[in-house]
């Protein structure tokens, strides 16, 4: 818990390449791709991590408990990507090269928790069967129904909710429960998943060399978005139920000066308290991330289509060789415009170069690693793996790893034709 920040951002991308392909034709260098991406991107607050640690399992906690989990986020986007791109050497000095792409969305979900805030001072069990007990409200006096009413006033439980979720899955039915008209769960249908929307991308780079061992490069990649279909899109809200329980409701007909029926009334109103105080902790102490008892997310009929933007990103970097470039040392800086915020990484990398089958690299970020993990890469003929985030235990809050092999196909590209 002490290593929590007030807004923790999560943001898990996995990119899978199932075939890609590239070949030459003339100075044009032509590349195929078919593949599948999930950009998952969440906002969770501190005060979500302290409700869950503090309320689970503990029912006293629900009645004296104030709790503001607001501003959690989570967003999904899913889709298969079918590209084509083209490479041109402009001159020795000049390259250039763009990427369009074809989306097929798998899915896209964007849930906001906007407003999510419990406060309760509830009596104990034990004290309201003291306060349903004849034998204790037959020894109440003036002085003790005064005090009585007092102590019930300062009773309350609140609860406001303002949540919206659209989803667009093909697939995905919000269930519900038989008598209830909100959200229950969540279910995957795998005989019904299928294309939701459909979209385009587009990657734009070039590199320039400055000088014969200088060289910087920039791109930027997923420039696009994705539509998705009205029939696959479900909306669903939370905004008017929450509680509001004030105490004052319960002490009608309590009169110090009427002792015989004041007892009456605190029999009726306690019992009409217990009702209500074991509603709401029914509706708050789910103890889960997401509740859905507590939000009672109802749904409504999508009136459009909607659009997602792809996850961008932005690449700048620089390059300087030495011993013929056998040996070079670079700078890269990498912005990911990812949800719900941007995430920019610094990495600087040393790489060895003696032979076209055989490079190793190094390299170092400073950022979202805290400055305390390193990469390690290798390419031993075909075969390639490595890390950009060598993953150091707990102190390391990003880690990611690759691993590949290429085949080329055809001859040598000729030198008359590069």
């Amino acid at each position: 818990m002490n290593r929590l920040k007030d807004n923790n951002k999560l943001n898990v991308n996995f990119s899978t390449e199932i075939l890609s392909a590239g070949w030459y034709k003339g100075k044009n260098f032509w590349s195929f791709n078919i593949g599948l991406r999930t950009d998952i991107g969440a906002n969770l607050t501190k005060s979500m991590f302290t409700f869950l640690n503090e309320m689970d399992g503990i029912e006293d906690n629900w009645r004296n408990s104030n709790y503001d989990i607001s501003n959690q986020q989570l967003n999904i986007n899913a889709y298969a990507e079918v590209g084509l791109g083209l490479s041109r050497q402009i001159n020795s000095r000049l390259t250039v090269g763009d990427r369009v792409k074809a989306l097929l969305g798998i899915g896209n979900m964007d849930l906001k928790l906007n407003n999510v805030a419990m406060n309760a001072s509830l009596p104990s069990d034990a004290r309201i069967s003291q306060l349903q007990d004849p034998a204790y409200l037959s020894g109440l006096g003036v002085d003790d129904i005064t005090k009585l009413r007092s102590e019930i006033e300062s009773y309350h439980a609140n609860l406001a909710v303002d949540a919206h979720l659209e989803s667009s899955f093909k697939g995905l039915n919000l269930k519900k429960e038989d008598g209830q008209d909100y959200i229950s769960d969540f279910e995957f249908e795998s005989k019904d998943m299928g294309i939701a929307g459909y979209g385009f991308g587009i990657d734009l780079g070039a590199s320039y060399k400055i000088m014969d061992n200088l060289t910087v490069s920039a791109s930027i990649l997923d420039l696009g978005f994705i539509s998705w279909s009205k029939s696959s899109t479900q909306i669903a809200n939370a905004k008017a139920s929450g509680i509001d329980m004030k105490g004052s409701d319960y002490t009608s007909g309590i009169d110090p000066s009427d002792i015989p029926g004041s007892i009456t009334a605190i029999e009726n109103n306690i019992k009409n308290l217990q009702t209500d105080a074991n509603g709401y902790m029914e509706r708050v102490s789910g103890g889960d991330v997401l509740d859905y008892e507590m939000l009672q997310l109802r749904t409504e009929e999508a009136s459009k289509s909607r659009k997602s933007r792809l996850a961008s990103t932005l690449v700048i970097g620089a390059e300087y060789g030495f011993f013929n470039n056998k040996l070079a040392v670079g700078a890269l800086s990498t912005t990911r415009f990812v949800q719900p915020d941007a995430l920019t990484e610094l990495t600087f990398s040393a790489n060895y170069r003696p032979k076209s089958w055989f490079n190793v690299a190094l390299s170092y970020s400073v950022i979202q690693s805290a400055g305390k993990s390193f990469g390690l890469g290798l390419k031993l003929g075909p075969l390639f793996v490595g890390t950009d985030y060598m993953f150091l235990g707990k102190n390391t809050n990003s880690v990611s790893g690759f691993v590949g092999i290429s085949v080329p196909l055809g001859g040598k590209k000729s030198s008359k034709e590069g």
